[in-house]
Order: C-alpha cells, then sequence, then structure tokens
C-alpha cells in the first residue's frame, strides 16, 4: 500500500485529491495538511511514502517545506510539487530543494495516479512540458569545474570501480530523455526487469536520490 500525504491550503483541492487516489487500490491517503509547516510535521509523524505539496501556502511555502522534509534523514517520502503556477523559477527552486516530481494541477487523474506510483517505486516524474525546460536548462550551462558529485567515467583497465558502465552510461542518457522503463527496454533490447537493475545502479553511482535528481546532475555535470 502506498501512503500519500497531501499538502495545499485549498481543503476543495485536497479533498479531490484523496477521492482521485482513493479509487486505487494500492494507494491510502493518510493525512491532510493546509500548511508547509503541518506539512513538515505529518510527515515525520505519519512517515508516508509520497508527498503532494503545493508551492503557494501560509505559513511556509512548498519549497521550504520540501527542503526540510528532504534534509531529515528519518523522513524517506518522495515529494511531488504539484501547483497551479507553471513558473521556472518554481520548477527549478522545486528541484533544487530535492523534490522528486514536479506536475500541474490540469493535470489529469491519471497522471496524478502514475505519479504518484512512481515516485513510490523510487522514480522522479516531471510534466513533459516541465521536461523539457529541465533539459534546456542544464544543456545551456557550461559542465561544473569541480562537481559536488565526481563525474563517473567508465574504466578500460577493467578494474571494478563506482564508474558508470558503457551500458548505465546508456541507460543514463535515454532517463535524461525522458524516457519510461519501458521505452529504455524497447530502445536498447532488454527487459524492463533489467532497466530497473541498471538505474538503481545508476542513481547509486551518482549518489542520485531519484531519477530526476539523476538527470540534473547528468546534465549538469555533462555526462549526458
Amino acid at each position: 500500500m502506498i501512503r500519500v500525504l497531501l499538502v495545499d491550503d485549498h481543503a476543495m483541492l485536497r479533498a479531490g485529491f484523496r477521492t482521485i487516489l482513493g479509487t486505487q487500490p494500492d494507494i491510502e491517503v493518510v493525512g491532510e495538511a493546509a500548511t508547509g509547516a503541518e506539512g513538515v510535521a505529518l510527515a515525520a509523524r505519519l512517515q508516508p511514502d509520497v508527498i503532494t505539496m503545493d508551492v503557494q501556502m501560509p505559513d511556509m511555502d512548498g519549497i521550504e517545506a520540501t527542503r526540510r522534509i528532504v534534509a531529515d534523514p528519518a523522513i524517506t517520502a518522495s515529494v511531488a510539487i504539484v501547483t497551479t503556477f507553471d513558473r521556472d523559477e518554481y520548477l527549478f527552486q522545486a528541484l533544487d530543494a530535492g523534490a522528486g516530481g514536479f506536475l500541474l494541477k490540469n493535470a489529469g487523474p491519471e497522471e496524478l495516479i502514475t505519479a504518484v506510483r512512481a515516485l513510490a517505486a523510487g522514480d522522479g516524474i516531471l510534466a513533459p512540458e516541465v521536461t523539457r525546460r529541465v533539459l534546456a536548462r542544464f544543456a545551456a550551462q557550461p559542465p561544473a569545474p569541480a562537481p559536488v558529485v565526481a563525474p563517473p567515467r567508465i574504466r578500460t583497465d577493467g578494474v571494478p570501480s563506482e564508474s558508470l558502465t558503457e551500458r548505465e552510461g546508456e541507460v543514463l542518457a535515454l532517463m535524461a530523455d525522458a524516457r519510461s522503463n519501458a521505452e529504455i527496454a524497447a530502445a536498447l533490447f532488454i527487459g524492463e526487469a533489467t532497466v530497473k537493475t541498471h538505474v538503481s545502479r545508476v542513481l547509486q553511482k551518482l549518489g542520485a536520490r531519484d531519477r530526476v535528481q539523476a538527470i540534473v546532475l547528468a546534465h549538469r555535470h555533462g555526462l549526458t
């Protein structure tokens, strides 16, 4: 069962999300919060798997709430920013804060359900129009001279290391192209279970929390 916490200052929107998610047998809404501060407190107490987070709220905005949740090692939930405002500053602030997803409130019910399941599985998710802006932003930036995460390199001496293998590099490139596991499997002629293994290894080696963070790191440090 995927446990979800809803954080939004609009009670009607929370009710709508609860209704949509409540139709799924594998998803349970375990709590609701009307402010960012309440969301942080409930995240620590309820230990949800996924948190949907609004941006503009009283008391504490969703970006700061996300930053605090992600920084707390006792909280393992993935956060999806769900907002009406399609603004670049919100998008990139959310990613910098550690959000694993960014959706717009005009998304359909199926997109919300898919996002919750993806985040619970450890996958990041971005709205398609948002993905293009993320890739464009980091593609326009020069590689960082001293990255926090050292760029993994393919070793040629056969010595085991934490470098990406050639196949993992291919998987990372397709992840950065916003491909799903199924699409990656089709492109590389391998099974989805194998793709999941490669994705897990890529995340581990990059020190990334989820796919979104891996994509950001890859473009920021010129790995794709």
